[in-house]
């Protein structure tokens, strides 16, 4: 058994868990809420794990969980925007090797942000997530969470 093997069967797991979860109540920042929550005490190698928000064309902080984070990302700067401007998802082996980081917390040494789509397929914002260990996430995380984030009923 790989190590994506275990991966992919723990994110299962949390699948299962989220979705049940999710049925509960339909409010989308409740449920961004409930998705953090979870994969933050789910996955040990989360520090930080959140949503940034478009509100009139700035990216605004919203549910989290982990260290206080920055409150607006300024504009076009950092591997939020990318992810949003390319849209597309973005892992980050080495953040300090990311042009125009934003540095939030030093403790972050990589990063998975996925482009987040309302039900028309438009982008509304950013889910972020955060791990202490450089090289952390790849496709199996980019696979698992875009599973996750599909579950999100946003209009």
């Amino acid at each position: 058994m790989t190590c994506m093997d275990t991966k992919t069967r723990k994110y299962q797991r949390i699948i299962e868990q989220i979705k049940d979860l999710l049925m509960a109540n339909g409010d989308p920042i409740a449920q961004m809420a409930t998705i953090n929550a979870v994969l933050y005490h789910k996955m040990p190698d989360f520090f930080w794990v959140g949503f940034y928000l478009l509100k009139k064309g700035r990216l605004i902080v919203g549910p989290y969980q982990g260290p206080l984070a920055c409150q607006e990302l300024e504009k076009n700067k950092g591997v939020c925007w990318a992810a949003i401007n390319r849209q597309e998802t973005i892992i980050v082996p080495d953040v300090n090797k990311f042009p125009g980081h934003i540095a939030c917390n030093e403790n972050s040494k990589s990063e998975i942000v996925i482009p987040l789509k309302n039900t028309n397929n438009e982008v509304i914002g950013a889910f972020d997530v955060d791990s202490k260990l450089y090289n952390y996430f790849d496709k199996t995380d980019a696979k698992e969470l875009a599973k996750i984030l599909a579950m999100l009923k946003i209009r």
